[in-house]
């Protein structure tokens, strides 16, 4: 029996009125359903300024650039704001290839990110 286990774990923390969630490990076919799920658990309880940190992420793939894409427009349906920041050369350079970056703010560090909210 082959069981498939997501490569990717997430820890959420609170600054202010910004989410931030810790993204470490590969963002791909199998980790963008759970992905996608957190974006709709936090808009429910009605964290709508989320700020994604993606310095750990080792892998993304076109699912995982899918479920980015869908979490950014859910919470910009949402009335809320969704930034991104440490972005690794591989994931800056899928952002590139696919236009992504003209929609996706990024920064190089959390408190330049933190103070975009405001």
């Amino acid at each position: 029996m082959n069981k498939q286990t997501m490569r990717f774990s997430v820890t959420i923390r609170q600054s202010g009125s910004v989410t931030i969630v810790d993204i470490k490990g590969t963002i791909t076919y199998q980790e963008a359903d759970a992905l996608h799920e957190m974006f709709r658990d936090l808009l429910r309880k009605g964290r709508n300024k989320i700020l994604l940190n993606l310095s750990e992420v080792t892998q993304l793939d076109s699912s995982g650039i899918g479920a980015l894409a869908r979490g950014f427009a859910m919470v910009k349906s949402a009335g809320g704001d969704f930034k991104m920041m440490q972005l690794n050369k591989q994931v800056q350079r899928l952002l590139e290839i696919t236009n992504l970056c003209k929609i996706f703010e990024d920064f190089s560090d959390e408190q330049s990110a933190l103070h975009s909210f405001d």
